[in-house]
């Protein structure tokens, strides 16, 4: 089993990427591949609505360091993404490299009934951790995500979320979120 891990955040070891980590560890142990690509170390701009994905390739004509990112996800079994929640969403960072995955989608993705360019039946993992500890704030955060990697034909979308966190590390004392990610790596890679 193949896992690109994507991390979002600023932050090297910041709370949603030691989350991931303990998936993709668990997931590692289960014999998958993982590739990981922490976005704040690479160079890219976002989207230029430039629509060549549409008109001339199957691909963001856009090369930059998440060209490297985009092709691995097409190959790829299980997508992880991991942010911490700022001003009411994801990262700008994270956000950016959604936005360039706008070229998954087939150019008459609006009429027709498969919309993408990927392989089906990929899954996704959705990893946020956020200050706040109201555990009803931001739930749109996840259904955008979950609505446009559906219509990508991601099959099995999942969330993952800490609560009441904001120092780097202090995720690491919320046991129950750690071992939920530990038991989504076994239901995903089949441990």
């Amino acid at each position: 089993m193949k896992i690109v891990n994507v991390l979002g955040s600023p932050r090297e070891n910041g709370n949603s990427a030691l989350i991931a980590k303990r998936f993709c560890d668990r997931a590692m142990k289960l014999g998958a591949e993982i590739r990981t690509y922490t976005l704040n170390k690479l160079e890219y701009c976002g989207c230029q609505g430039c629509m060549a994905c549409k008109t001339g390739l199957d691909k963001c004509v856009l090369e930059d360091d998440l060209t490297e990112v985009l092709e691995a996800v097409r190959e790829t079994d299980v997508l992880v993404m991991a942010s911490p929640v700022y001003f009411w969403d994801i990262s700008g960072q994270l956000k950016t490299f959604i936005d360039r995955t706008f070229s998954y989608l087939v150019p008459d993705f609006i009429t027709n009934p498969n919309k993408s360019r990927l392989a089906p039946g990929k899954k996704l993992v959705c990893i946020l951790a956020q200050n706040n500890r109201d555990r009803s704030s931001f739930p749109d955060i996840f259904r955008k995500i979950d609505y446009f990697f559906k219509a990508y034909g991601f099959v099995d979308r999942r969330l993952i979320r800490a609560f009441g966190v904001n120092e780097p590390g202090e995720v690491a004392a919320h046991e129950d979120v750690m071992m939920l990610a530990e038991k989504t790596a076994e239901k995903l890679c089949g441990g």
